[in-house]
C-alpha cells in the first residue's frame, strides 16, 4: 500500500501536468521557452516580497509575475532592445534581487532549495483543493481563449483583422501562466517548471497532426511522467521533482526515435507563429 503522502504527490501532480500540458502547448508554438523561465525566475522575488510584507505567498508570487509580463509589454512596445535582451535582463535581475532580499533576511529561516526545487511530497490537502481548482479555472480561459491564441500564433495580422484582438489574448495569456507558476512553485520549484511546461509539448509535437490533439497528448504525457517519476523517485530515493523532469525528458528522447508522425511546425500549421 502507498502512503498517503505518496497519494497526495501524485494526485498534485497530476492536477499540475494535466493544467500545464495544454499551456506548454502555446509556450512551444509560441517560442515563449524563455518568457517562462524568466516568469519562473521573478517567483524567488515574490518569496522575497512575501518574507518581508508578510503576505501571502501565492499572492505574492503571482503579482510580480503580473507585473514583470507588463513590463516586459511595455518595454518592447519601446523597442529599445530585442525580447531575448529584454528577457534575460528581467530573468536574471528579479532572481538575483530575490536572492539578495533574502540573505538580508537575516532574521528569518528559508529552505531555498525548496523553493527552487519544489517539495511535491510535502504537498497538503489544501495545496491539492488550489492546483486542482487554479487548473480547473486556467483550462477553462484556455478553451476560451483557444481560437484567438491558435489564430494569432498563426498570423497576428489575420487575427487583427478577423477582430480576434490578440494583444488581448497574449495579456491573457500571459496571467495564466504567472498563475500557473505561483501555483506550481511549491510542487516542483522554481528551476523545474519551465521544464515541466516545455518538455511534454515539445514531446507531443512529435506525435500530432493538430493543435486539439497535441493539447491533450501533452498533458496525458505530463501525468506519465508525473507518475514515472514520482515512483522512480520511491524506487531510487531520488529527488522528486527533478526526478518527474528526467522521466519527462526520457519521454521526450524516445519520441526522437525514427517513428511517428510528423509534428506541427512541419506542417505548416505554427510556422507564421511567433512569441
Amino acid at each position: 500500500m502507498l502512503d498517503d503522502f505518496f497519494l497526495r504527490a501524485l494526485l498534485a501532480g497530476t492536477g499540475l501536468a494535466l493544467t500545464t500540458g495544454p499551456l506548454g502547448c502555446f509556450v512551444v508554438w509560441r517560442r515563449m521557452a524563455y518568457f517562462g523561465d524568466t516568469i519562473a525566475h521573478s517567483a524567488l522575488l515574490g518569496v522575497a516580497l512575501s518574507l518581508m510584507l508578510e503576505i501571502n505567498l501565492l499572492v505574492s508570487v503571482f503579482a510580480v509575475a503580473v507585473a514583470v509580463s507588463l513590463l516586459l509589454l511595455l518595454l518592447q512596445k519601446r523597442q529599445a532592445l530585442s525580447a531575448d535582451a529584454l528577457l534575460g535582463i528581467l530573468s536574471h535581475s528579479t532572481l538575483a534581487i530575490g536572492l539578495v532580499m533574502v540573505a538580508f533576511m537575516s532574521w528569518v529561516r528559508i529552505d531555498l532549495i525548496a523553493f527552487l526545487f519544489g517539495d511535491i511530497l510535502a504537498v497538503t490537502p489544501a495545496d491539492i483543493a488550489l492546483i486542482w481548482g487554479g487548473g480547473l479555472v486556467v483550462l477553462a480561459a484556455l478553451v476560451v481563449l483557444w481560437r484567438p491564441l491558435i489564430a494569432s500564433t498563426v498570423s497576428a495580422d489575420i487575427a487583427e483583422a478577423e477582430g480576434l484582438k490578440p494583444e488581448r489574448a497574449r495579456l491573457l495569456f500571459m496571467l495564466l501562466m504567472a498563475l500557473v507558476i505561483a501555483i506550481a512553485m511549491k510542487i516542483v520549484g522554481i528551476m523545474l517548471i519551465t521544464a515541466l511546461l516545455i518538455i511534454p509539448a515539445a514531446t507531443a509535437r512529435r506525435f500530432s497532426s493538430a493543435p486539439e490533439g497535441m493539447a491533450v497528448l501533452s498533458s496525458l504525457i505530463g501525468v506519465i511522467a508525473v507518475v514515472g517519476g514520482l515512483f522512480g523517485s520511491l524506487t531510487y530515493d531520488t529527488p522528486s521533482g527533478p526526478s518527474i523532469v528526467v522521466a519527462a525528458l526520457i519521454l521526450f528522447i524516445f519520441s526522437l526515435l525514427p517513428f511517428g508522425r510528423k509534428n506541427l511546425s512541419e506542417q505548416g500549421t505554427t510556422s507564421g507563429g511567433r512569441s
